[in-house]
């Protein structure tokens, strides 16, 4: 059913297990034995061993210092789409990340770190090795193109790997030969833009090496030449894009952007031209239910996705669990969660009614401590949605933090987004730049492009020049990749993540006053009293008031009781002064106005990204103090 289980078959048999110390010393990230249970030589003189060692570069994606949880659920958020769990910032730990504030003691960051590292480390070891294989140019015909696809797989974990280090840390330490060779591991900062174009070019070679899914097998678990034309996609866009400057914290762009945008196009280009390999799933649900139910989905929109499985810290994911709905009763057939990820109350607001992927993308539900019954949440507690442990199939009971889901890592939605994202950079709003963006948009209206159109006119956006062809763009990935942790790294690369975050707090202080856009969300909500084994049916609309005995816009302190049958949530109730000071700075004073007057609360710090500020740095994260204090060659980012 899931190919992971090959891969971690595979990897009981890896000889990788020197390159496992960089896991747990932080003391030298990239001083690793060289403990191997037979010689290198030996190892890479077979398929088999090579394949083995290509499976242990593949494993540090998974499990919770990857994409398990921390670079998948951490990293991301805060952005204007998602929220990481509420906290202060002097937490330390995640919230910290969240909040804009992390410290560079915070072992949600060195862990990390050290495994992204393990995973360069192996990666090198099998592209230095692999091709001094006699098999690579010697064997058999199937030898030799298994060795080639081994290699080509490797050279793409390793750009996977840097990509992760470089979006996250910026100028972080770049070696392209194993450590165990001998080389200095005292290394310096190394400028982040000759380290993409490294990867860029690495990925050049590597798509000539890899075979296309279909002569690969089905599996997205495994990279393919999709994945590698789409990750290369990927990083150019993002080495043609904004950056914090290592010295000043200000936002610049490489001169020579548009050579990367030339190169992401004509991969998103080549890629579309194959769509026997890669398609949209028509339905944007069942596309994530495959993940939920641990199947394959049948259109191979998922380009490549990390393969989870074996229920520990080290293999699998807590997707599901750290996130998706709340549900507290562990002894339910559906299991608890934390509910880690929340949603941003305008993000709900900015999905037409209709569109198919709001109601995948956020739940409106969760569970009690002793309930078996679902129930409906207020406007500040929604979570995300497309990883919910009450999806999975089989159900899995009881506490368990693991639950089997893959993270997928790109879709072919995004090659269309790109495609469409560079051919307006470069040459305008074209027919080609249009029809690629309309094919994602027209899927999240079941098909309808003559509603998807309209409803994006409505929402005041038009494909018909440049600037506005951009604008809906910007949009239109914000509602296809919520929590895919994608937006808060568009916005980075855009040069708009300060003026998306001050946009959405100023909505956030409207939809509190009822102000336009804002004017006709409801005060409250209510949902029907719910029965064993059914879904929240909510009793009125989102999108006006509820009902005019209960909700009349004109008047703020209307009746807060519940009609027969239904019970009450706060919805636009629960976006108070309180909610907002929490996105302010610690300590500011806030005084919400509103028909009713004013009322005025200080600030905790705790809530939507609280301490961010502009143009100092803090779109990276700290180098971890260990790593720091292992190499005296290395310098903190600029703004810690």
């Amino acid at each position: 059913m899931k190919s992971s289980i090959f891969f971690r078959a595979a990897l009981a048999a890896s000889v990788l297990v020197g390159t496992a110390g960089m896991v747990t010393s932080c003391k030298d990230y990239l001083d690793v034995e060289p403990i191997a249970l037979n010689t290198t030589e030996y190892t890479f003189s077979t398929v088999a061993g090579a394949t083995a060692a290509v499976v242990g570069a593949y494993d540090p994606l998974s499990g919770d210092n990857s994409y398990g949880q921390r670079v998948s659920m951490y990293f991301p958020y805060d952005s204007d789409e998602m929220i990481s769990s509420p906290g202060a910032a002097t937490e330390g730990g995640r919230r910290g990340i969240a909040r804009y504030k992390a410290l560079s003691t915070n072992s949600d960051l060195a862990n990390p770190w050290n495994t992204l590292y393990q995973g360069v480390e192996r990666s090198n070891i099998c592209i230095q090795q692999i091709p001094l294989s006699p098999l690579y140019n010697g064997g058999t015909a199937a030898d030799t193109a298994a060795m080639h696809r081994l290699h080509g797989e490797a050279l793409t974990l390793r750009a996977q790997y840097y990509f992760d280090l470089v979006r996250h840390w910026g100028d972080v330490p770049a070696q392209f030969t194993p450590s165990v060779s001998g080389q200095d591991f005292l290394l310096p900062n190394a400028d982040r833009q000759a380290t993409l174009a490294k990867l860029i070019d690495d990925l050049g070679q590597a798509q000539k090496l890899v075979p296309w899914r279909s002569a690969a097998g089905a599996t997205s678990e495994r990279i393919t030449k999709g994945a590698v034309k789409a990750l290369r996609a990927r990083i150019a866009l993002f080495r043609g894009g904004y950056s914090p400057n290592p010295t000043s914290g200000q936002m610049e762009r490489p001169a020579d952007y548009l050579d990367y945008y030339r190169i992401a196009r004509q991969e998103c280009r080549e890629l579309m031209a194959r769509p026997t390999e890669h398609s949209l799933n028509p339905s944007f649900e069942a596309l994530f239910k495959s993940i939920n139910t641990l199947q394959y989905e049948s259109a191979n929109e998922i380009i490549f996705q990390v393969g989870m499985t074996g229920s520990t810290a080290v293999s699998d994911s807590k997707l599901g669990y750290y996130n998706g709905p709340r549900l507290q009763n562990q002894s339910s057939i559906y299991g608890s969660t934390q509910g880690g990820v929340n949603v941003v109350p305008t993000y709900f607001y900015a999905f037409d009614s209709t569109d198919t992927r709001r109601d995948v993308t956020i739940t409106t539900y969760g569970m009690g401590t002793t309930s078996t019954l679902f129930t409906g949440v207020a406007l500040n507690a929604l979570t995300d949605g497309k990883f919910r442990r009450d999806w999975r199939t089989p159900l899995l009971t009881g506490s368990s933090n693991y639950l089997g889901y893959n993270w997928p890592v790109i879709r072919y939605a995004d090659v269309l987004l790109m495609f469409a994202e560079t051919e307006n950079e470069l040459n305008g709003p074209t027919a080609d730049a249009q029809d690629a963006f309309l094919r994602v948009r027209t899927r999240a209206f079941n098909g309808n492009r003559s509603r998807a159109t309209a409803t994006l006119a409505q929402a005041g956006f038009n494909l018909n020049n440049k600037a506005a062809f951009f604008d809906a763009l910007v949009h239109e990935r914000y509602l296809e990749f919520g929590s895919e942790a994608i937006r808060k790294y568009d916005l980075i690369r855009w040069n708009l993540f300060n003026t998306k975050m001050a946009e959405v707090k100023a909505n956030l202080e409207k939809l509190a006053k009822g102000e336009a856009p804002y004017q006709n969300v409801p005060r409250y909500m209510y949902y029907r009293t719910p029965t064993a084994g059914s879904s929240v049916q909510w009793a009125f609309s989102f999108f006006r008031p509820s009902n005019p005995r209960f909700d009349p816009p004109t008047m703020p302190n209307a009746p807060s009781t519940a009609p027969a049958g239904t019970a009450r949530v706060n919805w636009r109730q629960a976006i108070d002064a309180s909610y907002i000071a929490n996105t302010k700075p610690v300590g500011t004073s806030y005084t919400l106005v509103t028909g009713t007057g004013s009322t005025t609360a200080v600030s905790l710090g705790t809530g939507l990204a609280a301490e961010y500020l502009p143009n100092t740095g803090k779109e990276l994260l700290p180098i971890p103090q260990t790593t720091l204090a292992a190499d005296n060659k290395l310098v903190q980012n600029f703004g810690y």
